[in-house]
């Protein structure tokens, strides 16, 4: 509250480190036990994180073949609490409370669940309610997945892999100061570059933090792509 109460009174450009209203969208498409890895360690590998899942969208699919019910059992088996948006909260099988907004950190073992009818519906979602912080889709259909890349407005967009791999360190940029969600200022003489931030893609197969346990993280340059 304080850094984006700053934010919106201030006539000085900030860059302010404010909300992480992470998503990960379950596609219909997706593989399953992939799906619950990288949900259970976007939630749990550090709960209070500003890259830690808040919200679970999932196809309405997988309210029909079992997907939704397994992933809801499974993060209630590791002790997260659920709260549902207005399709998941009227399901009487799932018990689970109706939350009172979507715009919410919960900073906790917690987050909120909801079904959504395909990719666009999640995108939509995303960019209404989410904090342009970091969003997941997890899906073996490429055309779901480069859609959901292309068309959510988020500083950072991953296929198939944990929310929580968005971080300085991880991406090879040394001690992190914070993570912007706003397209700051230049200064000096402008040119094109100047004009453009960096938005980060990350295409995984399913790959999670897990505590960065026996990991050494390498990196390379790579070509920006406009």
């Amino acid at each position: 509250k304080l850094v984006s109460q700053i934010k919106e009174s201030t006539k000085i450009p900030v860059l302010g480190h404010a909300d992480g209203i992470c998503h990960v969208y379950v596609d219909k498409s997706a593989s399953l036990d992939m799906a619950k890895q990288i949900v259970l360690d976007a939630k749990l590998d550090y709960p209070a994180a500003c890259n830690a899942m808040e919200t679970l969208l999932v196809h309405k699919d997988l309210l029909q073949n079992g997907g939704l019910n397994e992933l809801v059992s499974d993060l209630r088996s590791e002790g997260v609490e659920l709260f549902g948006g207005p399709r998941v909260s009227a399901l009487q099988e799932l018990s689970i409370p109706a939350t009172h907004t979507f715009h919410l950190e919960y900073n906790s073992p917690a987050c909120t669940v909801e079904i959504v009818e395909d990719v666009f519906a999640a995108i939509e979602h995303i960019n209404q309610h989410g904090s342009a912080h970091t969003d997941c889709v997890v899906a073996e259909d490429h055309k779901v997945a480069e859609v959901f890349l292309q068309q959510v407005d988020s500083a950072a967009v991953f296929h198939n892999a944990s929310t929580r791999f968005c971080d300085g360190a991880r991406f090879g940029l040394g001690a992190e100061v914070g993570i912007s969600t706003s397209r700051i200022h230049a200064r000096g003489p402008v040119g094109v570059e100047g004009l453009l931030t960096t938005r980060w893609i990350l295409k995984g197969s399913g790959q999670i933090v897990d505590g960065d346990k026996g990991v050494v993280y390498t990196h390379k340059e790579l070509p920006i792509v406009a």
